[in-house]
């Protein structure tokens, strides 16, 4: 399923710092194909490494490193769904806050769960799901345009936030349940980290957002 945008409410003002964030995830991306893997290496974060102190700079310069061109767009697609409305209801500055501490949090997350790993993780997927895990808590019935795929087939259905955010997220806990029982918590997709921002989101939402925002948004 791909998430492309609410139906039920537009963002009172040009969701600019969500459109700033995905221009520089682009440009990031760009600067990787011209510089390579060399790049990749050294800004990705190293769960081994922040869990003894190293290269604590790599928290934050790993959200904006993308592995491929499907890794990007994917990531970019889910954060232009859902981020709009959230930065409508949070303000430009609390936004960008919330957006990065989501991140951070999401690291945190995967550090903790194998902080002996030394598998080079990227994306801004932990501090996306962060953003998901607010839309879940401020806006559950809002319906959200959905293209699905099925084989050759392709739908577009409007489905209630409550049902697709919550479809992701017992997702990534299936995941990484099936992660740990195969013991490969050392490599493949940040599940964890998923579920810490996802998490981070939800706890943390209304204490960023602006009653006032949410009554003109008419929630």
């Amino acid at each position: 399923m791909i998430p492309l945008n609410d139906i039920d409410r537009r963002p009172l003002r040009f969701p600019v710092v969500t459109a700033l964030i995905i221009g520089a995830n682009i440009l990031v991306f760009l600067f990787e194909l011209m510089k390579g893997e060399d790049l990749i290496m050294r800004w990705s974060f190293i769960p081994s490494e922040i869990a003894s102190g190293k290269n604590l700079v790599t928290m934050l310069t790993a959200m904006f490193i993308h592995g491929s061109v499907l890794h990007i767009v994917g990531n970019m697609v889910y954060f232009w769904a859902f981020g709009p409305e959230i930065e409508d209801a949070m303000g430009r500055v609390f936004y960008t806050v919330f957006y990065l501490s989501g991140g951070l949090v999401a690291t945190l997350s995967q550090v903790v769960m194998n902080p002996a790993s030394f598998t080079p993780n990227l994306g801004a997927s932990g501090a996306i799901a962060a953003i998901m895990g607010a839309f879940l808590i401020t806006f559950p019935r809002d319906r959200i345009r959905t293209v699905i795929l099925l084989g050759w087939f392709v739908f577009i259905r409007f489905i209630p936030a409550i049902a697709l955010v919550g479809f992701w997220f017992i997702i990534q806990l299936f995941s990484e349940v099936g992660a740990v029982s195969q013991r490969q918590v050392g490599g493949g997709v940040a599940y964890m980290a998923h579920i810490g921002g996802f998490i981070f989101g939800m706890a943390s939402a209304r204490f960023f957002e602006f009653r006032q925002r949410r009554a003109r948004q008419g929630t």
